[in-house]
């Protein structure tokens, strides 16, 4: 069976942030990730996930100027020092939280700009991101990103970003496999999830192709779980969508899921 983390940025929108760990957890939820917690003090996140009895699974290293369009500076050239100051940044969080899994977003690249040099820049950045890592007990993971969500991302297939892994050669760089973004650009879900599963490093979910619940769409996720199970995949499942109506109306499809943890 999943084991569910409830993804605080998109579910339980009707509290306020940190309120929102006890909603949580009062439906039945172990597991927590969000994008980012760099608008909170660490403590006073600590402080929600110990008085809930959560595990934090994952958030997303700082990613740049958000709130003018910005998706990550992994992979944008003369950006390496911020990349890195942010970095230590969200291994400060990570040490207070708890969680043994950072998100490093790649960002936006031109049709105009170079790939290969944003490529190596971005393989150079991880690399040293996997060595800060490492010390800590924490795995990196990379997500490829749909186009249409995200116009320009860097990283789309499940294949390049899990020859990038490679490339570096670090044992706790892994990708980050979101279902809902992998069907979108390329399908295939279960056969990709077996072929890639030792580089499997952190599980997303939601429905396709509105980003509702996990039961609304075209993907059988009870399928999907049977096969993730059946390959021996152990971590946290992300449920990185945003819910039709109220987000505890529409967790029947969970409550299955949520009673065996």
């Amino acid at each position: 069976m999943p084991r569910l983390a409830a993804n605080l940025t998109m579910m339980y929108n009707e509290h306020p942030f940190l309120d929102r760990f006890q909603a949580a957890a009062s439906d039945g939820f172990q597991g927590v990730e969000f994008l980012f917690p760099y608008d909170f003090a660490a403590a006073d996140i600590r402080a929600r996930l110990q008085d809930n009895g959560l595990t934090q699974a994952l958030f997303n290293a700082p990613p740049g100027d958000w709130a003018t369009g910005e998706r990550g500076i992994a992979s944008l050239p003369g950006r390496e020092d911020e990349f890195l100051r942010g970095l230590d940044q969200a291994l400060s969080y990570a040490a207070q939280l708890g969680n043994r899994s950072l998100h490093v977003m790649a960002g936006l690249i031109r049709p105009d700009q170079d790939r290969a040099a944003h490529r190596e820049v971005y393989v150079r950045n991880l690399a040293r991101a996997a060595s800060a890592a490492a010390s800590a007990g924490i795995t990196v993971v990379i997500e490829p990103i749909n186009t249409r969500d995200i116009p320009g991302f860097f990283l789309n297939r499940q294949d390049e970003a899990q020859a990038i892994c490679a490339e570096v050669g670090a044992a706790n760089l892994k990708v980050q496999f979101d279902c809902y973004h992998c069907q979108i650009v390329e399908g295939d879900i279960a056969v990709k999830l077996e072929r890639d599963m030792a580089g499997i490093g952190h599980i997303q979910i939601a429905g396709v192709p509105d980003r509702h619940e996990p039961n609304l769409g075209e993907l059988n996720y009870p399928y999907l779980f049977d096969r993730i199970d059946a390959l021996g995949y152990a971590g946290w499942v992300g449920c990185e969508y945003r819910p039709k109506a109220g987000t505890r109306a529409g967790l029947g499809w969970a409550q299955a899921y949520l009673a065996t943890h």
